[in-house]
This record gives structure tokens, sequence and C-alpha cells, in this order.
């Protein structure tokens, strides 16, 4: 909410009042309501709830569709000098041939200097070329035609970019299912290649791409203990780009990747346990998350918040708060089934999120579904994952028909695995066949004795049986007590 007011209260008076009547001609009096409460009242959200009429779900319902209105607005407002200025280059062969040569060549270089403004090469091409034209019969030929070449290389140089970042992000769920040390490898490689890249030319665009990669790299891939000791802090990238988003405010794909910067600074305070300065990006990503999923999967991989997320919250112990938020939060979402990791991290999220609300029918549903919907053949290790997570449903659900069937192909499908390679899933499963059991035996203290050992299990691949939390109650309720 901090970042909604502090935006609303950063507001020109006229933008404001823009938004203001806008919702209210658009019959969105609520939204009208709030804009105005927060903007000039200092009131706490309980209280404008009250005013409202609404419960804690419509409010933050509420909230993030303000949060979208507001910018909408801001995005067409910056977006407007940019339409004016692509529709001159559009007009360019009309100024050439209606104009006399020395207006053309003056209005060609007005043009050039606001396309450099807003960084776009791709139209910056055709200026050169036009004025490289111009001056076929004078010495500034050669200089036009060589800023046009390097623009050229240059802009096949930021597709190339372009195109690595969404080869790593594809490659990496790959890895982030299997742990694979050839996929592991193959990101590295690819990693390499953008650096290459990018060191081309000095440009802002290039380093804002190269860092999508290299932070994320740092971070969940290599680690930052086995990179080399020269590369340049993470908190200085995490500076460095937002200088450049500041400078070039206009620039709309620098306004969508914000997020992006957002979510990695996130998970940078987050890898290191700086919590408290972590909580500062958290709401902004959280509100976001829907977006974040649907449409920037060529720029990161943005489930792993999901996973961050069960973790801030187990930690601050209040994972009962997901189930209801998630109505919010998905409302409009449409998940894409054909980039499979993402899609299983957000089944998993939502089973999980049904878990911890003692949900279990509705998370097994949910899980069935996934497991029906898609083939798991290609990542054998996730399918087994997903299985215990099923049978820990069916266990808490005490339907022991679906749980013994589902237990031997869990084991049958460990004994192909390798029992080296999955632990945790056996200790895992080992607890859940003790609660089941007749015996009473000892159970308590059987369950406890596996729990500790899982507890010193990390894995950064694919792992969401280590996402429940294995606390006392959970210890209890699966030794019946």
């Amino acid at each position: 909410m901090a970042k909604l007011k502090n935006i609303i209260k950063q507001l020109s008076d006229e933008d404001f009042e823009s938004i203001y009547q806008s919702l209210i001609e658009s019959s969105a009096e609520k939204s009208a309501f709030l804009l105005r409460s927060i903007r000039e009242k200092q009131q706490s959200d309980s209280k404008i709830m009250d005013e409202l009429g609404v419960n804690t779900n419509a409010y933050y319902t509420l909230r993030s569709r303000l949060n979208q209105k507001i910018e909408e607005y801001l995005l067409q407002q910056m977006e407007n000098p940019r339409t004016d200025i692509l529709k001159k280059v559009a007009n360019i062969n009309e100024t050439i041939f209606t104009k006399k040569k020395a207006i053309a060549i003056a209005t060609l270089k007005k043009l050039e200097k606001e396309l450099l403004d807003y960084d776009l090469s791709n139209e910056l091409t055709i200026v050169y070329k036009s004025l490289k034209k111009l001056h076929i019969n004078s010495a500034d030929y050669f200089n036009y035609s060589q800023l046009y070449n390097r623009h050229v290389a240059y802009t096949l140089a930021v597709d190339k970019a372009e195109e690595l970042l969404a080869e790593y992000f594809k490659k990496y769920g790959d890895y982030f299912l299997t742990g694979d040390d050839t996929s592991k490898l193959e990101l590295s490689l690819l990693c390499k290649e953008m650096n290459n890249v990018c060191a081309l030319y000095k440009s802002h665009r290039l380093y804002v791409y190269l860092n999508c990669i290299n932070i994320f790299h740092r971070l969940h891939v290599e680690g930052e203990d086995n990179m080399e000791d020269d590369l340049e802090p993470i908190q200085d990238i995490l500076l460095n780009v937002q200088h450049i988003f500041d400078e070039y405010h206009l620039d709309s794909i620098y306004y969508h990747l914000h997020i992006v910067f957002e979510f990695l600074k996130l998970e940078y305070y987050d890898h290191y346990k700086v919590f408290r300065k972590a909580e500062n990006f958290f709401e902004e990503v959280n509100d976001k998350c829907s977006s974040l999923l649907t449409n920037y999967t060529l720029y990161t991989f943005p489930s792993q918040f999901l996973i961050t997320k069960i973790k801030r919250h187990i930690r601050m112990n209040i994972v009962e708060e997901m189930y209801e938020e998630n109505e919010a939060i998905f409302a409009d979402f449409e998940a894409d089934v054909e980039y499979t990791p993402n899609y299983i991290n957000y089944i998993m999220y939502r089973a999980l999120s049904c878990y911890f609300v003692k949900k279990y029918d509705e998370a097994a549903k949910w899980i069935n579904n996934l497991l029906n919907e898609i083939s798991l053949k290609k990542y054998p290790e996730a399918q087994l994952e997903i299985k215990v997570i099923l049978a820990l449903q069916y266990c808490m659900m005490k339907d022991y028909e679906l749980f013994n069937q589902l237990i031997n192909s869990i084991q049958r499908q460990i004994r192909l695995l390798g029992k080296e390679s999955c632990e945790h899933v056996i200790l895992f499963t080992k607890m859940l066949k003790i609660s089941v059991s007749e015996s009473k035996k000892n159970k308590k203290e059987k369950i406890k004795s596996l729990a500790n050992k899982i507890e010193l299990i990390e894995k950064e691949s694919f792992a969401p049986t280590l996402l429940v939390r294995i606390d006392d109650a959970f210890i209890d309720e699966l030794a019946n007590e």
C-alpha cells in the first residue's frame, strides 16, 4: 500500500484530477473515493474499508485496480510524445520530396536528436539512411554512412541480446525442474555469450538487458562465491539501472522493465537474508504478480517469486493469508500451459496455498488437474515431487486407498531415479507412511527424527516438498495427536 500512496501523493494536481474524473466517468466511484481518500486524508486502511463498506479481499482488489488505472494513465502520457516522433519518421519521404534540401536536412537533424534521447535505434537507421542520401555530393556523406552502418550493427546487437535473454530464461526453466549439470553449463555459456555481445557497444539498453541475466545467474545458478572477484557488485548494478530508468523515463520498455528490477531487488535481499530491505519491494511485486507471470517470461523467470513468497510467509508465520489473497491477485490471470516450468510453479503454489488452510481436497484437485493436463516425462524429478505433495493431501484427508496406490507409484519412480538423487523425498514419504501405518508405537518420535533430517537439506531446483512447513503442528497432525 505504501507504494500506491507515494505514487498518488506525487501526482501533479492536473494528473490527479484527470485520473479522478476518468474514474467518475467510468462509474468507478469506489476507486475514485479511494484515490481521493489517499490523496487528501491521513486515514488507515481499516478506516477506508469501513467507509467503503468492503472486506479485506475486496479492498485488495480495489487497490490493485486503482494502481493499474494510474499506471495506464501515466503510460499514455508517456507514449504521446513518442507517438509524435514515430509519425515524423513515417513521414520522412514526404519531407524529402516536398521540402527544400536545407529544410529537409534540418528536420532530419532535429529528428535525430529526439530519437537519440529516446534511444530508438531502428528509427535512427532510417534517419541516417536518408541523411546519407541527401549528402551524397558532400563530404558529410562518409560520416552519415558510418553512422548508418554503426546503427544497423547496433540494432542487430540489440536484437541478438533480446534473443539470448529469452533463450536464457527458457533454458533456466529446464534447469530449475531438473537441476541438470548440462543445463547449468548451457546457462553459463548463454550468460558468457550475452556478455560478449553487450561488450561490443557502450549502450545503456544492452547494460539493462545484460543484467537481467547477470543478476539472476549470480543469485540462482552460479552463486556469488563461484563468480570472478572483479565483477560489478549487484547493489551497484541495481543503482546504475535505476539511474538509467530515471534518465530515460519516457522509454516504454524501461517503464515496463521497472517491475523486473523490483523483483530482482527482492530476490537479491531475500537471497542474502536482508529481509527488512526485501520488504520494501515485496508489496509492489506481489501486486503485479499476475502481470509478471503473464508478460515477463522473456526477461526473467517470474514464477521464482511464488517460491520466494511461500518462504516469506512461512518465515513470518502468515501462510494462511495466501489463499484468500489469491482470489484478488489471480482474478483475471490465465496461466500459459505451454511454458511448463512457469505453469508447474504456479499450480504448486496454488495447491500449497490450499494445503496451508487445510483445504486438502482442493489442493489435490489442483495437482490432479496438472498431472492430467501436461506430460512430465521430460521432468521425472519434478513429477516425483508433485506426486509426493499429492500423497500428502491424501494422507491428510485419510484417503488410504488413494494414498497407497500413489505411494507405490512414487517408490517405483524412486528406484528408477536412484535413491541418492532424491534423499529428501525418501525421508518425506517415510514420514507419510508412518502416519498412515496402523502401528501407534513411537509415531511422533519417528516422524520428528525424519523431520530433523529433512530440515538440513537444501535444494536450489524444483522441490515443493521442502516448502511444506514442518513444525510441531505438522508432526502432531501426522502422528494423529
